[in-house]
C-alpha cells in the first residue's frame, strides 16, 4: 500500500460553496474523502497538508515555492509520491521551479488542479485529483516510480513541469507542452511513454531553494519604448533578462536596445532568448535580425519555455556559478527541460 502526500497550497481545485452564503472557501483536506468518495477505493494511504493561509496562484512567489520543496524534503522518506495542488493561473511556474529546486528526484511530484470548484456538479476537480494520485502511487515490478520527476497533470494527460505552459483561462484542457510530447495519457488505463520520463543520475534528493530574485523579463512588442526599461539593462538591478523574442529569435535593429544589451553583457549581465512562440525554437543568426544576438553573447534559450526560462535563471544565479559556467549550464538539460 503506498504512501501518498497531497500538500494544498490553495486554488480553485479546493473550493466548495457554502450551502449557506453561497461563496465559494476553501475545505479542509482532512475530510478529503468526504468530497472525493472514489479516493477511498484505491489502494493507497492519503495524508494531506495545506498552507496555513491557502493562497490565489496570482499570489505564488520564490516563499511559496520554497514551503513546498521544504515539505517534500521533510516527508520525503515517508511518502512514496507527492501531489501538489495548486492554482492554475501559476503552476506552469511552480512546476518549473521545483523541477530545479529538488535535484536527484527518483520519487513523483505531480501537480494538479481544476478550472471549477470541487464542489461543483460539473467540475474537473475530482478526475485531475483522483488521477493524479494514482500517478503518484505508480511503481513498477522493480519497486521503482515509474514517474521520477515533477509533471503536470491536467485533463487526461501528465506533462514534464518544466515543458508546459497553461494556454486557456475557459477550457479544461488547460494546459499544453508544445515541444515535448506527454508522458503520459489517461484513458481507460493510464499509458506512460517510458521512453520519455526523465531520469536523473544523482544518488539522492538534494534540495536547493536560494532563488535569485534579480532576474527580468523583457516582451518585445512592435513599437516598444525602449527607453523605458534603461533601468532593467543595469547590471546593479538585475543579474540576468529573459527577452521574449518573435519567431525563432528575432528582434528589431533598433539602436537604443541593442546599445542597451550590448552594455549590459559587456558589464556582466545574463541575456536569454526565448520565442514568443508556443512552439519552436529560437535558432539565432537564421535571420538578419537575430545575427546582432550571436555577435554580442546573447545565449540561445532553445525551446525553453519563458516559464523554465526564468526559472532557471533564478535557479542558476541563485546557486552563485560564475558567469561562465552559468552561459554552459543554460544551453545545457538539467532536468529535461531543453531540447
Amino acid at each position: 500500500m503506498r504512501n501518498i502526500l497531497l500538500i494544498y497550497t490553495g486554488g480553485t481545485i479546493g473550493m466548495i460553496k457554502d450551502q449557506r452564503t453561497g461563496e465559494l472557501r476553501s475545505f479542509d483536506f482532512e475530510y478529503i474523502y468526504d468530497h472525493v468518495p472514489e479516493l477511498e477505493r484505491l489502494n493507497l494511504k492519503l495524508k494531506s497538508i495545506s498552507f496555513e493561509k491557502p493562497i490565489d496562484s496570482s499570489e505564488i512567489n520564490f516563499e511559496h515555492w520554497k514551503e513546498i520543496a521544504e515539505i517534500i524534503e521533510k516527508n520525503y522518506s515517508s511518502y512514496d509520491g507527492f501531489v501538489v495542488l495548486h492554482g492554475s493561473d501559476t503552476m506552469a511556474f511552480t512546476a518549473s521551479a521545483l523541477s530545479f529546486m529538488l535535484q536527484g528526484l527518483k520519487k513523483p511530484v505531480i501537480l494538479t488542479g481544476s478550472q471549477l470548484p470541487i464542489g461543483t456538479i460539473r467540475t474537473d476537480g475530482k478526475e485531475n485529483l483522483i488521477t493524479a494520485v494514482e500517478i503518484a502511487a505508480a511503481y513498477d515490478e522493480n519497486n521503482e516510480a515509474i514517474v521520477q520527476e515533477v509533471g503536470v497533470y491536467f485533463e487526461y494527460s501528465l506533462y514534464r513541469g518544466n515543458r508546459c505552459s497553461k494556454i486557456s483561462a475557459n477550457q479544461f484542457e488547460a494546459f499544453q507542452s508544445p515541444n515535448y510530447p506527454e508522458l503520459a495519457v489517461a484513458g481507460v488505463n493510464i499509458d506512460y511513454a517510458k521512453d520519455r520520463l526523465f531520469r536523473s543520475a544523482l544518488p539522492s534528493l538534494h534540495v536547493q531553494t536560494a532563488f535569485s530574485k534579480q532576474i527580468g523579463l523583457v516582451k518585445l512588442f512592435p513599437g516598444i519604448p525602449v527607453e523605458f526599461y534603461k533601468n532593467l539593462f543595469d547590471k546593479q538591478n538585475t543579474k540576468a533578462i529573459v527577452l521574449e523574442t518573435y519567431g525563432a529569435g528575432n528582434a528589431p535593429s533598433d539602436a537604443t536596445l541593442q546599445e542597451y544589451i550590448t552594455n549590459y553583457i559587456e558589464s556582466g549581465g545574463l541575456v536569454l532568448n526565448v520565442t514568443q512562440c508556443s512552439s519552436g525554437a529560437v535558432k539565432q543568426g537564421t535571420y538578419q535580425t537575430s545575427s546582432f544576438f550571436q555577435k554580442v553573447g546573447v545565449i540561445s534559450g532553445g525551446n525553453l519555455t519563458t516559464e523554465a526560462a526564468l526559472t532557471k535563471l533564478q535557479y542558476l544565479v541563485g546557486l552563485n556559478y560564475s558567469l561562465e559556467e552559468i552561459k554552459v549550464l543554460l544551453t545545457t538539460s538539467l532536468v529535461g527541460e531543453l531540447g
